[in-house]
């Protein structure tokens, strides 16, 4: 299956511009939130406020050394609408969010790693093979599995832990009838044949 049927690759670049695999985006929050897939997240410039309102919705972040993070909303003049005052906290800590929120200064892409904000950092010419590459390891997953184990993670984030447990029982149970004993049994000999292969190389 190629990628781009399973996973989106979300790009930013200097300018600001944004596309979700190959199609340009006009109401971007949108289109992420309603997208049941893995979205991986390429920065490789600024993302500042509602760009980093959009990059908080990805499942992975990978940024190269040139990109940075600002949320300006307050210097602005407007509160946050697509999640960012609630969304930012649960990923680096209230304090740190606030320290952010509060200032309008940016956030480095070494500092937004340490801080468990990104994924990790790669050089600019690196930056899109890498993300494909992930992606490619993504698609080769079983895809309904995928879809749901999105759902749990994400859901269950917002939850606390009895619920998130609980709600991934419930997934759990949904799945597995879901999945035949042969399908599983074919899965299993795919991740024999993939590791063989990756220990090859």
């Amino acid at each position: 299956m190629h990628p781009s049927n399973l996973v989106a690759i979300i790009k930013t670049d200097q300018k600001g511009e944004v596309e979700l695999g190959c199609r340009k985006l006009t109401d971007v929050q949108a289109a992420i939130r309603g997208f049941d897939r893995p979205i991986i997240g390429a920065i490789n410039g600024v993302a500042v406020t509602g760009g980093f309102e959009l990059a908080l919705w990805c499942d992975v972040l990978i940024v190269s050394p040139e990109a940075k993070f600002a949320d300006t909303h307050a210097r602005v003049g407007v509160i946050p609408g697509w999640g960012l005052s609630q969304r930012l906290s649960r990923l680096i800590g209230i304090n740190r969010e606030r320290e952010l929120s509060f200032t309008g200064n940016f956030l480095s892409a070494s500092k937004a790693e340490n801080w468990g904000l990104v994924n990790r950092i790669v050089e600019s010419e690196a930056l899109l093979p890498i993300c494909k590459a992930l992606a490619e390891d993504m698609a080769s997953c079983d895809r309904q599995t995928l879809v749901r184990y999105k759902q749990i993670i994400n859901e269950g984030a917002g939850m606390d832990l009895d619920n998130a447990l609980k709600y991934e029982r419930l997934g759990t149970e949904l799945h597995s009838a879901s999945q035949t004993k042969l399908a599983v049994m074919k899965n299993k000999d795919s991740i024999m044949s993939r590791s063989r292969a990756k220990s090859a190389v």
